[in-house]
């Protein structure tokens, strides 16, 4: 991914950080690689928009187990791209859990409000 431009930056919420650190090593750095790589391209398979709302989702599966970190957009300055990562969990069913996304929503409410 050297020379390439990133379309945007991601940072991480507490939660999202607290999630990362709980996993094992491995399943971290292949985590942080898809959604390094999903800064660069657009690919569904790593970043996707759920369906009626505005929040998106990095996605990751690693050993069978699907790891998931949700996120919204930013655009900062009107020219820079922010996502930010609001938590992660591992998802166990084919629908993102409506309480996952309405907590992603809840620490996006508290982001604009306090911005």
């Amino acid at each position: 991914m050297v020379g390439q431009i990133y379309k945007f930056e991601v940072l991480y919420s507490e939660e999202a950080d607290a999630f990362l650190e709980a996993q094992t090593s491995k399943v971290r750095a292949k985590i942080l690689y898809n959604i390094q790589k999903a800064s660069y391209t657009n690919d569904p398979k790593l970043f996707k928009k759920l369906e009626n709302t505005d929040i998106w989702e990095f996605r990751t599966l690693f050993d069978n187990i699907q790891y998931r970190l949700l996120a919204f957009w930013d655009k900062r300055n009107g020219r820079e791209t922010l996502v930010i990562a609001t938590h992660g969990f591992i998802k166990k069913s084919q629908k993102t859990p409506p309480q996952e996304i309405r907590h992603a929503e809840s620490i996006r409410d508290i982001y604009f409000n306090q911005k």
